[in-house]
């Protein structure tokens, strides 16, 4: 699991500009969800090969009582409970406020790891800049300019040294068995109902291994002698020898679920129209690269009518999932999970499919002798040959020359073609260009 840094200070420290320099990014998720202000962000970073969630919160006024700064403050308090280490940021140019001194007594009280960050330090000297803060007793400051990227790189290393420690102290380990699946979606679209129609079905759990509050849940179960992991994304509770899901919509739990599942089940409610909310959920699973399938629920008892203008407006809004199954379900009824559980099998399958060199350039060459790549002035790509680059998802790298002249429509009926020879349905496909080395270029 990725870990989670929260990004925490008052009004106009610069938290927005220290995230956008940490996701390298102006469009990172932004959660417009039920129960969450636009001023809670969501991205990802990474610094060498260690990736890490960032949530950008509004500015923190802890004591306020009412009002959107009461709401805001709320959002502030539900990141800081997913944390696993926050970044207090505070203003090197106003210098200590009574304000710091009032979150700082907030954040104590959480048990939270706590890094102090000095912003806006940029040409100013690093005992003036810092002294004032000693006072907090949060240890020495880190001094950086987020708008300049100044002592940027090293503060985050340092800051997921904390993270990642608070992570392995928290987590307990897991091994996994089998497919692992991820359930995601929208509040009360049925998750809870399908993950207890998965568990029940067979009556054979073989274990329930919860984390802290922070941690999302792995359950093994077993259907029809194939074994498989469940990760939880709303909290799974025991009562008596069934779980019940509670449908508490986690953004940090759902994109960590992604991120570590096999095969990811979208689930949507047909009963209502779908919204940015889901397309948000679907465009993360294929940032990700995970292998998708997509399961509408609540569809017994509709009328024809309902039904038709639910799979239009999938088609429509959706669009770009044309490569995931979709089923038609109903949780409650347990009707269609069968023919689900098929496609989730088969996503594993072609997400994790192994292609030969062989193969591959032999599919490539007819699909070039059956459409060429556009010629782009005196030039046309060419094409040479394929290998696989990796796995979940599939990456298939093609190497060959004036590979930059390739047009994205002539990448997508790569895919196409790709897809059809080796049953590539249910994962993303990813297509890499690499020009082939020139063995004269070295000599003189």
């Amino acid at each position: 699991m990725k870990p989670v840094i929260v990004l925490i200070g008052r009004p106009n420290v610069g938290k927005s500009t220290l995230f956008n320099r940490l996701t390298r990014s102006r469009d990172a998720l932004v959660a417009e969800l039920p129960g969450l202000t636009r001023d809670r962000h969501y991205g990802e970073g990474r610094v060498g090969e260690r990736p890490y969630l960032v949530i950008d919160t509004g500015g923190f006024e802890p004591v306020s009582k009412d009002g959107i700064l009461y709401q805001m403050a709320q959002q502030t308090r539900r990141a800081v409970e997913e944390a696993n280490v926050v970044i207090f940021l505070v203003d090197g140019r106003n210098g200590l406020m009574q304000q710091d001194k009032t979150i700082v007594h907030y954040l104590r009280k959480t048990g939270r790891p706590i890094f102090l960050v000095v912003n806006k330090a940029e040409g100013m000297k690093y005992s003036a800049v810092s002294a004032d803060f000693y006072e907090l007793g949060l240890g020495d400051p880190r001094a950086i300019s987020a708008a300049h990227g100044d002592g940027v790189t090293e503060m985050i290393k340092q800051a997921l040294t904390l993270a990642y420690t608070d992570r392995v102290s928290h987590n307990q380990e897991h091994k996994i068995h089998g497919v692992k699946i991820a359930i995601v979606g929208r509040p009360n679209v049925g998750k809870s109902t399908l993950v207890n129609t998965l568990l029940g079905e067979e009556r054979m759990i073989a274990f329930n291994l919860p984390g802290t509050t922070r941690d999302s849940i792995y359950i093994d179960f077993k259907r029809h002698g194939r074994q498989y992991t469940l990760i939880d994304t709303a909290g799974l509770r025991k009562r008596g020898k069934m779980f019940e899901a509670v449908e508490k919509f986690s953004v940090v739990k759902t994109l960590q679920s992604i991120a570590d599942a096999h095969v990811v089940i979208l689930l949507l409610d047909a009963q209502q129209d779908i919204s940015e909310q889901d397309a948000h959920i679907a465009s993360f699973i294929v940032e990700q690269g995970r292998a998708l399938v997509i399961g509408v629920n609540k569809w017994d008892g509709l009328n024809e009518h309902v039904r038709q203008r639910t799979k239009t407006d999938l088609a429509r809004k959706l669009k770009f999932l044309s490569f995931a199954s979709v089923h038609y379900i109903s949780a409650v009824e347990k009707t269609r999970i069968g023919a689900l559980m098929l496609s989730v099998n088969a996503a594993y399958t072609a997400a994790m499919a192994k292609l030969s060199t062989p193969k591959l350039t032999r599919a490539l060459i007819a699909a070039v002798q059956f459409q060429q790549p556009r010629q782009r002035g005196l030039i046309r790509p060419k094409l040479r040959y394929a290998h696989q680059g990796g796995q979940n998802p599939p990456i298939i790298v093609i190497h060959g020359n004036a590979l930059h002249a390739v047009t994205d429509t002539y990448k997508r009926y790569l895919e196409r073609c790709f897809r059809e020879t080796f049953s590539l349905d249910g994962t993303p496909l990813r297509i890499e260009f690499r020009l082939s080395r020139n063995p004269y270029t070295d000599l003189d």
